[in-house]
Parts: structure tokens; C-alpha cells; sequence
């Protein structure tokens, strides 16, 4: 189960960043950090896809905390091409005081997890576990993730191509489930999102 969300401001190395809250009913778990999709092409905290994984993470007891992308809404800043938001993510862990946080992310926030969990294993931070969504592998650089990270793409997805995201797990032996007739964002899938995250959650 979960409460009601709120609004909170984290200081960040552009300025301030907006972030929803999403909050379970009783003590959290842990935090899980949810990255929306590309700031150039509308991606926001109130993603769809976003929203679905943080709800899904509230339920299973973490504190779900999403934030926007410098530049997009009321964060402050501008966009920066991967590199500046994967310091905003590591500002909002540090300000949720996150222990062995959760990693999850839409499209080229996911990309952007990737770069992220690539700096917490070089300065020695574990992390949890990662969920990775219609991972942008075309747009954005995104570098190898720990065994166990849940990839899930949408079989019809025309924005990043599944036989792309297949190439890039391949030499991971990672595995992809693969959600039939899905596009990019899942439309009419939320669900099966949802469930295919919880069903693999312990």
C-alpha cells in the first residue's frame, strides 16, 4: 500500500530541483529513485511510465522519489545532455539520505541510471537493485548494469528499436522481458508494467 504523494525542493548543483514524493503507508523500506525520459521531448516527473513505477515501488514499501530534470518544470538549470542529470539524481539520493537505494528509469532516463550506478560502483556506494524501461540505448551512452537488473522493453517499440536493446544486453547476459504488442510507452501496458516489476520483487 501507499499514502499520498507530495512536493519537495533539493538543493542541486544547478539549483533547485522538484521532486514528487511518493510515500508507503507504513515505515519505508528503502528509497527507490525514479528518472524520467528525455527533457528535449517532453519528459517530466508526471510521466505516465514514471508515475507507474513509482507507484509500483511505493506499494512495495519504498519511499519513491521522482525528480525533474534540470530545466523541466520547477527544477532549475538546463538540460545538459546526461551529464549534469546524472548529478541531480546523486544530489536527490544524497538529500533522501538513501542507503542501497533503488534505480529506476524510463526511456533516456534509464540511460542516465546506467551512468549513475557506473559512478556509485566506482566510489563504492551499493546499490539495491535497477529497473530499466524502454532503455534509450540510441540516444545516450548507457554502460553495463549488475546481474539481477530488471530490463523491460515493448516488443512494438519504433523510438528504441527491441533488436537495440537486445544488443546491448547481449554481452551482459542480460536478460529483456519483452512485453507483447507494447510500444514506447506502454500505452494500455501500465499494468503489465507494474506487475512485471512487483512480480519480480522480493
Amino acid at each position: 500500500m501507499r499514502s499520498a504523494g507530495r512536493r519537495e525542493f533539493v538543493s542541486g548543483p544547478a539549483g533547485k530541483i522538484e521532486c514528487a514524493v511518493d510515500l508507503p503507508t507504513g515505515e519505508p523500506r528503502g528509497v527507490a529513485l525514479v528518472a524520467h525520459p528525455h527533457p528535449l521531448f517532453g519528459g517530466t516527473l508526471d510521466n505516465k511510465v514514471v508515475q507507474t513505477l513509482a507507484r509500483a515501488f511505493a506499494e512495495l514499501g519504498y519511499a519513491a522519489w521522482r525528480p525533474n530534470f534540470r530545466g523541466v518544470g520547477a527544477s532549475e538549470g538546463t538540460h545538459d545532455e546526461g551529464r549534469g542529470e546524472v548529478d541531480d539524481l546523486a544530489a536527490v539520493l544524497a538529500h533522501a539520505r538513501a542507503d542501497r537505494p533503488v534505480l529506476a528509469g524510463f526511456s533516456f532516463g534509464a540511460a542516465v541510471q546506467t551512468l549513475l550506478a557506473q559512478r556509485m560502483a566506482m566510489e563504492g556506494k551499493p546499490l539495491s537493485r535497477m529497473v530499466l524501461v524502454g532503455l534509450a540505448v540510441r540516444h545516450l551512452e548507457a554502460v553495463p548494469v549488475p546481474a539481477g537488473t530488471i530490463l523491460i522493453h515493448g516488443e512494438e517499440d519504433t523510438t528504441v528499436p527491441l533488436a537495440d536493446v537486445l544488443a546491448w544486453a547481449r554481452p551482459q547476459d542480460l536478460p529483456v522481458v519483452v512485453v507483447p504488442g507494447a510500444d514506447h510507452f506502454f500505452h494500455r501496458r501500465l499494468a503489465i508494467l507494474r506487475s512485471i516489476v512487483q512480480a519480480n520483487w522480493q
